[in-house]
């Protein structure tokens, strides 16, 4: 007969709402039931996701310092360990009972963020959450098998006071045509403030680019929204946002489905989403919630929703892949069972890669599409299905990953390319990387189809008609005018025999356009510029990128300063800082100090400097230092590589002014080869944010 234990209570003082990012003190009170003997313990288990301060015992005037005690008979010893507990319940505080017992009745008390000695307290996560939660387990008996309470104190999260205004519009409307847009207020680290103020334009007079801007009465806070493009004539596709990739707390994110699909309808104004939890945490009864809650969200002409999940084996069965349904009623296939409800499920066991292409080929509809993508695990691009697998992610929360895509290409696939945001947070669409873990913003992708519907997304994302962004809304097109006069969009298959085909290209940015790099696979045949050398001024721009390997240890520490020498700095701008705490300093006019990291993608520095052309930049970081003197600087890029993946520092002169955000060119192309040739453009602006076009697979015949 099973034993049921008394395991005790345990509360939270006090309950209150905490603000994200805020340093407060909280006291955690556990009270026993069954007496926990010599050498047994307590754990306070936290989400891995959860981005608060590591708490410590040993300098009580530093942040995040805490504190424990009890008036029980014993000596507790408090230890915390990162990965201490079962996903996703990783980060844990284990308390351990020493010298005697804590018997029934008596308490343990930890106080989070104890400033009795001078330190600032326990900086609480950064993000929103309904239900923090202070997990709470219990080793009475002493034997490591630790028993959950059946209740565990919770705390809200909520956002702080607003900072930054964000103004979202349609990224094409027609001429004279009325549209509603919106002006949505975050707190410092990215969380919305309310919901988005919803605002009405009467409809341009002009085609062409425009934005609109807005500003929020109260705070006085206001934005320019991203470019539109004012049509005179009806187009065949319109521009869809999308973010395909993310997690809930029913699998390792935070927050519920429900709040998910919320948040990306209403806070982030995508058009189209979908939920993507780690398939061996997807038991049965969560399948079928997530097929019901797709179905319930879907509405056509406002939200597209997909069911699917991440298949997550290991990188070298396949690593891991987005698998998206056209409808609810797909099968889901698991790699493996281990954190199912007792390790069972009534679906198939997908071990490698080539049995998930197997089993979803099998599958009656509805229709299966695959993503390439770099989590924890990245995608193990040697096992692909090209009728299957449709895109590869090149961007997302846990950086950029242009060697993706390269990998494919090089192993002559066609495929398109996509960004989302793998988010944990709750925050699709807008997925800020917050205090840990995740080191970049989250991705989006620009469906082109011709409605917003289910059938009309799936035929453009199969037909390749979408584009990657490191989370911004520009306008990208990217045309191939062909000899005959036709002209085929990005992602199109086309076979030419003879004659010289242009490559159209239309660009208008959120911010400044820095670069346009065209190529065809891996070759770059192409960068174009807005402005040339004699447009240079005095801004130089310093940029350090890359990361450790491909896998979980990519993330590559840039800690570092730089100072100038025979000059001084104007200005200083950071660029993908996005930890509000780690912004650069001036420690001195001549000198900035920063803590920086890299996981693919690119964080640094645009300095204005008081004289142009003069002085020796001096920069050291922990990778390796650089000194270099401005007037060798200029147009293209000087670079300095560190190893690893692509780790490197990029310096470069810009030109004074704002610069353009509109940029368009066709480009003769005279240096096709015979066979495939996949052509593309990545977009670099001055702000950091980048813009990748699915390639135009262009065959050439050996004639």
């Amino acid at each position: 007969m099973r034993q049921h234990l008394d395991l005790g209570t345990a509360r939270i003082e006090p309950p209150d709402p905490i603000v994200a990012g805020s340093y407060i003190t909280l006291t955690f009170i556990y009270t026993a039931g069954h007496p926990i003997d010599d050498s047994g313990a307590i754990r306070i288990v936290f989400r891995s996701v959860g981005d608060f301060g590591t708490p410590q015992f040993s300098d009580p005037l530093a942040p995040n310092y805490c504190t424990v005690h009890t008036d029980g008979d014993c000596r507790l010893v408090p230890r915390w360990d990162p990965r201490g507990n079962p996903r996703p319940w990783w980060q844990t505080l284990q308390i351990d009972i020493k010298g005697g017992y804590l018997d029934r009745g008596r308490q343990i008390v930890v106080v989070f963020g104890d400033r009795s000695a001078g330190s600032p307290g326990w900086r609480a996560q950064t993000f929103r959450e309904r239900s923090f939660e202070f997990k709470t387990l219990v080793d009475p008996i002493a034997t490591c098998l630790f028993k959950e309470l059946p209740t565990s104190p919770v705390v809200e999260i909520v956002a702080g006071e607003p900072v930054r205004a964000i103004c979202l519009a349609p990224s094409q409307v027609n001429l004279g045509q009325p549209f509603d847009y919106a002006l949505k207020l975050e707190d410092r680290w990215g969380n919305p403030v309310a919901l988005p103020q919803r605002l009405h334009h009467d409809g341009f007079a002009e085609p062409g680019p425009h934005t609109v801007s807005a500003r929020d009465r109260t705070t006085g806070l206001c934005a320019e929204s991203n470019p539109i493009e004012v049509r005179a004539w009806p187009a065949p596709y319109n521009r869809y946002w999308a973010d395909m990739h993310g997690q809930s707390e029913e699998t390792v994110g935070t927050d519920t489905i429900d709040d998910y699909m919320t948040f990306a309808r209403d806070m982030a104004l995508l058009d189209i989403v979908s939920h993507q939890g780690n398939d061996f945490q997807i038991s049965d009864a969560f399948w079928q919630q997530i097929n019901e809650t797709t179905r319930r969200y879907y509405q056509p002409g406002r939200l597209v929703t997909f069911p699917g999940y991440e298949w997550s084996g290991n990188t070298p069965l396949g690593g891991d892949r987005n698998v998206l349904f056209a409808s609810e009623g797909g099968i889901i296939s698991h790699s493996c069972t281990d954190l199912l409800p007792n390790q069972e499920t009534a679906y198939s066991i997908s071990y490698t890669a080539d049995e998930l292409f197997r089993t979803l080929r099998r599958q009656a509809p509805p229709q299966p599409f695959v993503l390439a993508h770099v989590g924890g695990r990245y995608a193990d691009l040697s096992i692909h299905d090209e009728e299957i697998e449709i895109a590869v992610e090149i961007h997302s929360a846990w950086g950029t990953f242009e060697w993706l895509l390269e990998e494919a290409l090089e192993r002559g696939y066609r495929i398109g390319v996509v960004a989302n945001s793998d988010g944990h947070k709750c925050r699709p669409g807008a997925s800020y990387p917050g205090a840990s873990t995740f080191g970049s913003f989250g991705g989006l992708t620009c469906v082109l189809a011709s409605e917003l519907t289910r059938e009309a997304i799936v035929a453009a994302l199969r037909a390749r008609h979408c584009y990657a962004t490191t989370g911004h809304r520009p306008l990208l097109d990217v045309r191939l005018a062909l000899p005959d006069g036709s002209q085929v969009l990005m992602g199109d298959l086309v076979r030419l025999n003879n004659g010289e085909p242009r490559l159209v290209i239309h660009v208008v940015g959120t911010a400044p356009i820095e670069a346009v790099h065209v190529r065809n696979g891996l070759q770059t045949i192409g960068i174009y510029r807005p402005y040339g050398p004699d447009d240079l001024g005095r801004r130089v721009k310093v940029i350090w990128s890359g990361a450790e390997v491909r896998g979980r240890a990519r993330m590559t520490t840039w800690d570092g300063f730089l100072h100038i020498e025979g000059n001084a700095l104007a200005d200083v701008q950071p660029i993908n800082f996005w930890n509000p705490e780690l912004f650069p300093r001036r420690t001195h006019p001549e000198r900035v100090e920063w803590h920086s990291v890299t996981s693919g993608g690119l964080c640094g520095l645009i300095l204005t400097l008081d004289e142009p052309g003069r002085g020796t930049l001096q920069i050291h970081t922990t990778q390796g230092n650089v000194s270099c003197p401005v007037n060798e600087l200029g147009l293209e890029p000087r670079t300095f590589p560190f190893g690893g993946l692509r780790k490197r520092i990029d310096l470069y002169r810009l030109p004074d002014d704002d610069g353009r955000r509109i940029w368009r060119a066709e480009l003769p192309l005279t240096a096709l080869r015979a066979g495939d040739n996949p052509l593309y453009v990545r977009v670099d602006q001055e702000d950091g944010h980048m813009a990748w076009s699915s390639p135009i697979y262009l065959v050439k015949s050996n004639e």
